[in-house]
């Protein structure tokens, strides 16, 4: 996406599009709320709704170029595996802060988060190496993210052992969709889906909010809620246990309606907001921008070490002038490798 078209998408989008499915589901004037929909920690709100909204915005600025599609490997996987942890690190404040205050209800948020998500990663790492025959850093990581989001919404209202069962769906449903079924359907293929935010966040966060549905305990609801009626609040598991059936139904009934309300509201509001721009400034960087990366839409390159010992400098953000500096000539590396190798060895001491 043009780095103009992107400032402007992020304020449209936070205004015009968040806003309302975060009032629907988590403001108790809401109407998604009203009908008891459940949404702990952002399910619905935050994932769902960026995956989503990704999704779309990628099929209108279009693919990548075909050098960056054919082959497009993990920048750096240590760093990757850094944010990773960072990332699993910050969903504990994420799930667990969500009551505002230290309670039984915050301790099950962290501690199911944790539950579901090792056990999504595993899960993961599993089918990759029965049908790859190699667990992968890169499944690793994507099964982190997918039992994460799968657990926001359900993440202080289910039992551990609802958290585990969730651990395996989530680690092993969009594994199949994002491994299997997107190289079979014509429509994924035609979106260019770099981060694969529609797996690991849509169908992981609608996986969610649809397990919440089944498995909520509505006591634990109380605690969170703290309202009079919090009987309403209950799982279909629960819904049989007690001899509640039709409210069970209904549960999962108004967690699917909220589904389709976000992807609603998400698609129209983000295509509409990519049609606007559009006629502003470019959504799509032109092709030679798109060769050239970073330094034609910033002026810098994000690794400072160039070519065959060169050092690169940028001609927009540097305290020297362009050309000041010439890099040095392969034949100067060269002869500096040369002088380098004669050198007499030193004594160690």
């Amino acid at each position: 996406m043009n780095f103009l078209a992107w400032m402007l998408f992020v304020p449209l989008w936070v205004t015009f599009s968040y806003t309302i499915t975060a009032y629907s589901i988590w403001c108790p004037g809401g109407w998604l709320a009203k009908r008891g929909l459940i949404d702990y920690s952002g399910g619905y709100v935050i994932h769902l709704s960026s995956g989503v909204a990704g999704f779309t915005a990628a099929y209108w600025v279009g693919p990548r170029t075909t050098r960056d599609r054919e082959r497009f490997p993990p920048n750096n996987i240590l760093l990757m595996l850094a944010g990773a942890g960072l990332l699993w690190m910050g969903w504990t404040g994420f799930n667990g802060g969500d009551p505002y205050t230290v309670s039984t209800d915050a301790s099950l948020a962290v501690l199911n988060t944790h539950v579901c998500t090792a056990t999504s990663l595993l899960t993961w790492l599993i089918l990759d190496y029965i049908f790859f025959g190699k667990p992968s850093v890169f499944g690793a990581t994507q099964g982190m993210i997918t039992g994460l989001v799968c657990i926001t919404p359900a993440a202080g209202v289910v039992q551990g052992w609802a958290a585990i069962l969730m651990g395996m769906m989530s680690g092993s449903i969009p594994w199949y969709t994002m491994m299997v079924l997107h190289k079979k359907v014509w429509f994924l293929k035609q979106v260019d889906d770099t981060m694969a935010v529609f797996h690991t966040h849509a169908v992981a966060g609608s996986l969610g909010g649809i397990l919440t549905g089944v498995f909520a305990v509505p006591k634990f609801n109380r605690l969170f809620y703290m309202v009079t009626d919090w009987q309403h609040y209950i799982g279909l598991f629960y819904g049989f246990h007690d001899g509640r059936t039709t409210a069970g139904f209904r549960q999962l009934g108004v967690q699917l309606l909220g589904i389709l309300f976000v992807v609603f509201v998400h698609a129209t509001m983000t295509s509409i907001i990519c049609s606007l721009i559009s006629l502003v400034v470019p959504l799509r960087l032109s092709e030679e921008e798109l060769q050239t990366g970073d330094d034609a839409i910033h002026g810098e390159e994000a690794y400072a070490l160039w070519g065959d010992g060169e050092r690169y400098e940028s001609k927009h953000n540097s305290v020297y002038e362009e050309n000041a500096r010439p890099p040095p000539t392969k034949g100067d590396v060269d002869c500096f490798k040369t002088f380098w190798r004669n050198l007499p060895s030193r004594p160690r001491v």
